[in-house]
């Protein structure tokens, strides 16, 4: 007897179909020698801090770093009957094997894993490891199971993963919200630097200070052409006065015949982003649609980074494409040519391959379905339409004119075959809510270098720069994804290093809307009061997406066996260490959010007012004040970096606090040697702090580097 382990109830129910496992017990499925039941989800987490000290139940700065060492874990309390019901199964005696069916990918192989320790079993496991849930498709993978052991490193980055984002997620919360008097500060691996892009883009709106242009727009025989910009509108209208029933003199003709490939089929990120665009749906809604689609076999495994398909499916696309055709309304009349060899890329193919529909779709009643899955159900139908259709091409004309001593330019366009984007029309014209189009380009007329035309009229038009737009599900996905991928630009698959996996990203967006970090209105995702006051406070190592995304490289690494768990969390745990031990000179009574939202780190001895950390000094925040105070102590003051010593946030807060503070391991340029001292400021109101040192005649120097 077997015992196979689906992700969830539903799932199990479509294996046990195939499987002949019809008899239904309490929480599984028998029949056929096969044994079916299933997970809720997780059914166990890593346990809470308290678990591993009760004093851990109190936050206190004092007790952190928390690393626990072992990992403890916990059954759900909600879910333990469920588990139960495994264990139970598991340590039948006529059981000899089972058989994780669990989501195929990071998350449900972390589900089925910790579900098989927590229960002490130790019995062989095959992996079941499937892209659809065609009966043909589960079928082939029965017949195809691979070895558990195939994937242990796929469990240690999993595993990583979450007790990364349990130690970020304990360590930070707890650092600043006893430090900012017990104001409940979230913090979280990819939420945090989240948030950050969030942060920075309303920054960047509000500081934006709009400039307006100006343009001479010529009116010639059958088409416009425009000036270069100007910032003076008295100048444009200088030349405006000077083209009027002047001739304008073609000086450059140019066509170029351009092609617009097909675009790439969808991966789950790349979906979210055009469902959000077209349909207004949240990550999260298209995310639920298509695993809906996906356990009603309709469409193929959701949670995919990639956009490509694999060489063994080439053959069968014609068929698939031919059916899809036939039972989408607004396709049914083109006619579709099958390139498959456009969509074919096994390099490009890790753990799934690109989302498709299934052959079930012309099965199906579609009109049955609701609303929210036909609508992704279609755009994934029209995609691998598209993706395997023909080039659209056009002739694009762009000519450059002299008038009234300025140059006026046009472009056209003249269409030679619409290729893919004649069934990308027909779907879009279905849509109750059309998509924003491109200013058409109307053909240009034939013109000759030199041909002198006439300025029928002119007329000014003004213009302005815009800010960047606020963030929507779309372009926050698309930034997600993308974070920092300037940063990588020395590695390969640069498009891959980004904040979370296309699995989590809709996750962390939910995560900050339900803690009131970020609120919808509308289409758009803006930061909240207090997810602004948040990122505020936050230091690079938790808001950096260059950082985090560097994180979740290794964590790829570990999935590729390039790197060890072990070192993982090291890194982690010295991160977290150093972080909390850079807080050590601010006390909890001296920690506040200042009016600017910055850490407090002590008091001015000039005036009194508060002294704040900003990037490059702690500076009072009189600085702006009737009279102004320039009380500053530089981060880059030379006379720490030449003892090659930082002026961190701990010795400024000793500094405001004693006016001295005792260091170690100071260097001596001329000398060359270390030696301990203690360091005193020297406040005469100039625009410099100076320092001094004082030497204990009891300690000996140091000898060497």
């Amino acid at each position: 007897m077997q015992l196979v382990i689906a992700e969830k109830p539903s799932v199990a129910m479509a294996l046990s179909k195939v499987l002949g496992a019809k008899s239904r017990g309490d929480g599984y499925m028998e029949g056929g020698g096969w044994l079916v039941s299933w997970c809720i989800g997780h059914l166990v987490e890593l346990a809470p801090a308290d678990a591993y000290d009760p004093r851990y139940s109190k936050w206190n700065y004092a007790d952190l770093p928390i690393l626990p060492e072992p990992w403890q874990y916990q059954v759900l309390p909600d879910t333990k009957k469920q588990f139960e019901t495994l264990k139970s199964l598991m340590h039948r005696a006529d059981v000899t094997a089972l058989i994780c069916a669990t989501d195929a990918g990071r998350e449900g192989e972390l589900i089925f894993r910790l579900t098989y320790h927590l229960c002490g079993c130790t019995k062989p496991v095959k992996r079941l490891w499937i892209s659809s849930m065609e009966e043909t498709a589960i079928r082939k993978g029965f017949d195809c199971l691979l070895d558990g052991k195939n994937y242990d490193n796929l469990y240690a980055a999993a595993l990583c993963r979450a007790k990364a984002d349990w130690l970020i997620g304990i360590n930070g919360t707890r650092l600043f919200t006893t430090l900012y008097q017990g104001k409940t500060l979230n913090v979280g691996r990819v939420q945090t630097p989240t948030l950050a892009l969030l942060a920075e883009r309303e920054a960047a709106i509000s500081g934006f200070r709009k400039e307006k242009f100006y343009t001479v727009e010529l009116e010639l025989d059958g088409f416009h052409a425009a000036s270069e910009r100007f910032a003076s509108k008295t100048d444009a209208g200088r030349l405006r006065t000077g083209c009027v029933g002047k001739p304008a003199t073609v000086q450059t003709v140019s066509q170029k015949e351009k092609t617009e490939r097909p675009p790439r089929l969808y991966d789950l990120t790349t979906l979210q982003r055009e469902a959000n665009r077209l349909f207004d749906y949240t990550a999260q809604q298209t995310l639920d649609y298509l695993q809906a689609l996906y356990e009603k076999r309709l469409a193929t495994y959701p949670r995919t980074d990639s956009r490509y398909l694999t060489e063994d499916m080439a053959s069968g696309l014609p068929s698939l494409c031919q059916s899809i055709a036939a039972s989408l309304p607004f396709a049914a009349d083109l006619s579709l040519p099958v390139n498959a060899a456009q969509v074919i890329d096994n390099s490009k193919v890790t753990d799934h391959h690109a989302i498709l529909p299934t052959a079930e779709t012309a099965k199906t009643d579609l009109s049955a379905l609701p609303s929210g899955e036909k609508n992704i159900l279609f755009l994934a139908a029209a995609r691998l339409l598209c993706a395997v259709g023909e080039p659209h091409t056009y002739a694009e004309t762009a000519v450059t004119l002299e008038c009234g001593g300025a140059v006026f330019s046009a472009k056209g366009k003249t269409e030679i075959a619409a290729g893919w984007t004649a069934l990308e029309q027909a779907f879009h014209a279905t849509l109750k809510q059309k998509p924003k189009q491109a200013e058409p380009s109307p053909p240009l007329p034939a013109l000759t270098e030199g041909q002198k035309l006439t300025a029928e009229g002119a007329s000014v038009k003004e213009g302005a720069t815009s800010p960047p737009g606020h963030f929507t599900e779309d372009t926050l996905l698309s930034a997600m994804e993308h974070a920092s991928a300037e940063d990588f630009a020395k590695l390969e698959d640069v498009e891959r290093k980004g904040l979370g996996t296309p699995a989590t990203r809709a996750g962390v967006i939910e995560k900050l809307v339900r803690s009131g970090f970020v609120e919808r209105k509308k289409k758009q995702l803006l930061p909240t009061e207090k997810g602004t006051e948040l990122i505020k406070v936050m230091p690079d190592a938790l808001k950096s997406a260059r950082l985090t995304a560097e994180w979740e490289e290794r964590l790829g690494a570990v999935e590729r066996g390039e790197l060890s768990p072990e070192d993982f969390m090291a890194g982690i745990s010295a991160m977290l260490t150093e972080l909390i031990k850079g807080y050590q000179g601010v006390t909890v009574a001296s920690a506040a959010l200042s009016a600017s939202g910055r850490t407090v780190i002590g008091i001015c001895p000039r005036c009194g007012k508060n002294v704040v950390e900003g990037k490059k000094s702690f500076f009072c925040e009189g600085w702006n004040a009737t009279p102004a105070c320039g009380f500053a102590l530089w981060k880059n003051d030379r006379f720490f970096t030449g003892k090659r010593k930082e002026l961190t946030r701990k010795v400024a807060a000793a500094l405001l606090k004693n006016g001295r503070v005792a260091m170690t391991g100071l260097f001596s340029e001329k000398k060359g040697v270390l030696y301990d001292a203690t360091v005193v400021m020297e406040d005469t109101g100039e625009k410099f702090v100076r320092f001094k040192l004082e030497f204990d005649p009891k300690t000996p120097k140091k000898k060497g580097n």
